[in-house]
């Protein structure tokens, strides 16, 4: 199939680089304008621009996909079908048109369930025990399609954002090549959506990390798993910024008010939550590095009766 890719962070790599060795012809990558990141503002090549110029394949950059001169570039390209994962901008009806095929959506959720911008870390807070990717066709609404192909990936105890990221992208990649077939065959139906079951992802912010220790302990175990490693969960000690990167849940109460280190040795430090506490095993002190919880109690002297507090409530 002569292919239009359109993606732009580390996710949507797998997906193109199987494409490519799938023996596909993509024709054209659409991703993201380059922008300035880190403090020095250096600009800096989308991954998928990366990728697909390591190919040889011609990038596009559109500020805005709809905007009529871009919408004729891809017309002229007359693509089989458009494939979608991760892109960062909604698809008007004029390009949705555009393929023989459609366009099709790769989506890290198994659909109806987690529509929406992060459904990866959603998954984790929410303690879903299994998750996954569907593939589907694009319409005008938001991973409201019909639905192409799924496949189903478990979730471990310690499942963290960061490694289910991995996980999803790399099934993403394997997923395409099979829906991509089962359309050229024919053999390959759209089965529409429905309500029931469906939920949405919402973008994720900042703000959400700041730990509320009135939470339930298993609650704010799986926000940090989900967080890590972006945007992370974190609370304030003495007025600094204080990332938990892993904790254990106990069912422990220690009669103390939320927040509070409850008990401190040479290699525990444990929190009461609002239900059970948690035990700390690798945080990051504002300024410091990331650290297990024996390496950091041996350099900072921490005591029992601290309060830990919310950034947002200073």
């Amino acid at each position: 199939m002569h292919i239009v890719f359109m993606g732009t962070p580390d996710f949507s790599v797998p997906a193109l680089e199987a494409l490519v060795k799938g023996g596909h012809q993509v024709i054209a990558a659409v991703t993201q304008p380059d922008k300035p990141k880190g403090r020095g503002k250096a600009v800096l090549m989308t991954p998928v621009k990366e990728k697909a110029l390591e190919m040889g394949i011609p990038v596009y950059q559109p500020v805005k996909v709809r905007e009529p001169e871009f919408v004729k570039t891809l017309a002229d390209l007359a693509p089989d079908v458009i494939v979608v994962i991760a892109f960062g901008q909604i698809l008007p009806k004029s390009i949705l048109e555009i393929p023989r095929y459609g366009c099709v959506n790769i989506h890290a959720s198994l659909l109806p369930k987690y529509r929406g911008a992060a459904p990866i870390q959603w998954a984790v807070i929410d303690g879903e025990k299994e998750t996954g990717v569907t593939t589907m066709f694009m319409n005008e609404g938001l991973d409201t399609g019909d639905m192409l192909e799924k496949e189903v990936v478990p979730l471990d105890p310690k499942e963290t954002g960061g490694s289910l990221h991995d996980k999803l992208s790399a099934v993403g990649g394997r997923l395409i090549l099979s829906t991509l077939k089962g359309l050229e065959d024919g053999t390959l139906k759209g089965t529409p959506q429905t309500d029931e079951g469906s939920c949405y992802a919402k973008m994720l912010k900042k703000s959400l990390g700041d730990i509320d220790w009135t939470m339930d302990g298993a609650a704010i175990e799986r926000l940090i798993r989900g967080l890590n490693p972006w945007p992370s969960a974190y609370t304030s000690l003495h007025g600094k910024t204080l990332k938990i990167w892993d904790a254990d849940v106990t069912d422990r109460e220690y009669g103390v008010e939320p927040g509070t280190v409850a008990e401190v040795s040479k290699d525990q430090l444990i929190i009461q939550t609002g239900k059970g506490s948690l035990s700390v095993r690798s945080l990051q002190l504002e300024g410091k590095k990331r650290m297990d919880i024996q390496d950091f109690l041996r350099g900072y002297s921490l005591e029992k009766g601290t309060v830990l507090e919310r950034r947002a409530a200073k």
